[in-house]
């Protein structure tokens, strides 16, 4: 059953309200709150961005959203891990009603959602890590990243509430299809997402 949406007063949500006054005094940056505590994210590179619009494609390709999906990018998914934890995920699938499961702070219940995939910057230990735990205490059905700093796409599936319990990592070379419970075939080139993904030294940095 998904959770109604309630609108709290500010001061019984503290995160929540400095997270949001960080958002607005630095645009750009991503603000969630995980394990109770806030993250801060800078703005993206460009080939973080590269790599998300060639990631639409192929989910484009498979009719994947329209019909009874959608594919978002920051969509705001509420967890179970905190009173007030949300994350916003690089890019997500689910369903096509998902306006319906809105509960509070522009985020959505876990249940409408069939992917998160997260493209790895200066923040890649959060991806790796507390988000892996944060999204299979969510039961995310598939958390996919793309893992920039090691050279690797992980796709983990089957959560049980605490972590995934099959987890594959593929390296360049390889072609991933996707668990058919997304509700189409996708399939991606590991080699071409890392390549474009590859960030270049700023001049005067090697």
């Amino acid at each position: 059953m998904s959770a109604a949406s309630v609108e709290r007063p500010a001061y019984e949500r503290p995160l929540i309200t400095q997270a949001n006054l960080l958002m607005d005094r630095l645009p750009g940056y991503r603000v969630e709150i995980i394990g109770d505590q806030l993250l801060v994210s800078p703005p993206p590179d460009g080939p973080h961005g590269e790599v998300l619009t060639d990631l639409t494609l192929p989910f484009l390709a498979a009719n994947l959203h329209r019909g009874d999906s959608r594919l978002i990018q920051g969509i705001g998914l509420w967890l179970p891990t905190g009173a007030e934890d949300y994350a916003i995920p690089d890019l997500a699938l689910v369903d096509a009603d998902y306006r319906d499961h809105l509960i509070e702070n522009n985020c959505y219940d876990p249940v409408c959602f069939r992917l998160v995939l997260e493209v790895t910057s200066s923040n890649y230990r959060t991806d790796l890590r507390a988000k892996v735990t944060a999204y299979a205490s969510a039961k995310i059905p598939l958390y996919v990243i793309v893992d920039r700093k090691h050279n690797r796409l992980h796709v983990l599936t089957d959560p049980d509430g605490a972590d995934y319990t099959t987890h594959r990592v593929h390296t360049s070379g390889d072609t991933v299809t996707l668990p058919g419970s997304l509700g189409a075939e996708v399939t991606l080139d590991v080699g071409e997402i890392l390549a474009a993904g590859r960030a270049k030294s700023a001049p005067g940095q090697g």
